[in-house]
Order: C-alpha cells, then sequence, then structure tokens
C-alpha cells in the first residue's frame, strides 16, 4: 500500500495536478501494477484534488485501461470480421490450450490473461493479436505456440 501511494504522489509530481493529466497518471499506475485498482483510484482523487467519480469514469472508459487484476502479459485478441474470417477462432482455441485458461481469464500464475477487443488496425495483416504493446500479425496456430513458448521463456529470466 506505502508503495503504491508512492507511486501515485511520483506521478502527479511528474505529470501535475490538472485534469488533463489524469490519463498519463492513471496509465503510469497501470503500467506498474497491471491494473488499477479501486484504492488507486482514490489515491488519485485525494493527491490530484479531482472526485473518485471522475477518476473511476476516466479508469472504466478507455478498453485498455484494466481495472481489475490481470497478469503480466495480457493478450488481446482482434475479433473483427477481417480476423473472425482469416481464423480469428482457431487462433482462441490455440491461445486457450497454450495458456490452459479460456478467454477472459488469467492464468493461476498470474503471468497471462487472455481477452478479446475491437479492431488493432491491423485488418490487412489478420488475424492480429496484442501482447500488452507488441503486434503479432499473420497468426497461424504454430506461430502462437511459439510466441507464447517465447513469452513464458522472457517471464522465467
Amino acid at each position: 500500500m506505502a508503495l503504491l501511494q508512492e507511486r501515485v504522489k511520483e506521478l502527479v509530481a511528474k505529470y501535475g495536478r490538472s485534469r488533463e493529466n489524469l490519463l498519463p497518471v492513471l496509465q503510469g499506475i497501470a503500467d506498474t501494477e497491471h491494473y488499477v485498482s479501486e484504492y488507486a483510484m482514490q489515491l488519485v482523487a485525494e493527491e490530484m484534488g479531482l472526485s473518485a467519480a471522475d477518476v473511476y469514469g476516466t479508469a472504466t472508459f478507455y478498453s485498455f485501461m484494466e481495472t481489475t487484476p490481470r497478469g503480466k502479459y495480457i493478450i488481446r485478441v482482434c475479433k473483427t470480421i477481417s480476423c473472425f474470417m482469416k481464423g480469428k477462432n482457431q487462433i482462441l482455441l490455440a491461445l486457450e490450450e497454450a495458456l490452459k485458461i479460456k478467454l477472459g481469464e488469467t492464468t493461476p500464475d498470474r503471468m497471462f490473461t487472455l481477452l478479446e477487443t475491437n479492431c488493432l488496425g491491423w485488418c490487412h495483416k489478420a488475424p492480429a493479436m496484442l501482447i500488452n504493446d507488441d503486434v503479432h500479425v499473420d497468426l497461424t496456430i504454430e506461430k502462437v505456440h511459439q510466441i507464447i513458448r517465447e513469452y513464458k521463456q522472457k517471464a522465467n529470466n
């Protein structure tokens, strides 16, 4: 808790207390914690002099701003028609098999969370997925298994 309080103070000092700096502060918390808890939202509201409702409204508005605990690596599979037509469902099944979780779940070790999202902007290279900030395109079942092996290896190092 004390570390979170320090992190909030640090982010507010870096970005400032004005309302337009709320999103970067929340993003900074999410980068560290992998989500923004209700407690963190309360701390931000107090530190920035904003209402808790204002902070909550901002945090919950954005689909990429997580407000529930997630894994270290958040996998977002594009669910648009382009990805669907190019085999998105097989990609999801391969991810579920590789991670031993279902869509919307987080692995027990809190390493991976599997989600769907709207367009990632890579329709010309569908199917596509995003792992945190890394884009993966032209996915195949084999490619998905290789990508997950690499992330697991990275997590263990």
